[in-house]
């Protein structure tokens, strides 16, 4: 259970979206990173809403979902421990793509925007290497979904 700055970080350093960072930049994010507990069914995020944060999953499942108040709601990815979402918010300022609900209990590290721009502020190249890290798993995704969405067509 995380309850301190160094139980943080910890778990900071063994994120993937964190990989190739260095401590300077581990620190800064578990200084001014909050962490937040949810139980089974509450919702994080919702769709349409104001972001300027994403999450990191310490413990956890969650549902990405599409839709989530209509009838016609579409599951898009299941996401588990050492997971982030909620990246699209920060990497271009736009309203929740997608509501993001809990399976199971949830400690769940929320990064602000702000947190961010302190790192690019303080250490470029640290702040290069997690945007980077966004940007190769986001690719996945996209492909993941690209072949979801071919293998529905055929």
């Amino acid at each position: 259970m995380i309850t301190s700055t160094p139980a943080l970080f910890d778990a900071l350093a063994a994120i993937p979206v964190l990989a190739g960072t260095n401590p300077a930049a581990q620190t800064l994010l578990a200084r001014e990173g909050i962490v937040h507990d949810f139980a089974p069914g509450d919702w994080i995020v919702r769709e349409g809403d104001e972001g300027h944060a994403l999450f990191i999953l310490v413990e956890g499942d969650v549902d990405v979902i599409k839709h989530a108040n209509l009838p016609h709601a579409v599951t898009l990815a299941q996401l588990h421990r050492g997971a982030f979402f909620g990246e699209m918010c920060v990497v271009e300022p736009m309203p929740r793509a997608a509501s993001v609900r809990a399976v199971t209990a949830v400690r769940a590290i929320e990064i602000k925007s702000a947190t961010l721009h302190h790192l690019f502020k303080q250490m470029p190249d640290q702040y290069s290497i997690v945007l980077l890290n966004l940007a190769r798993d986001m690719g996945r995704r996209l492909r993941a979904l690209d072949e979801a969405f071919a293998a529905r067509a055929s």
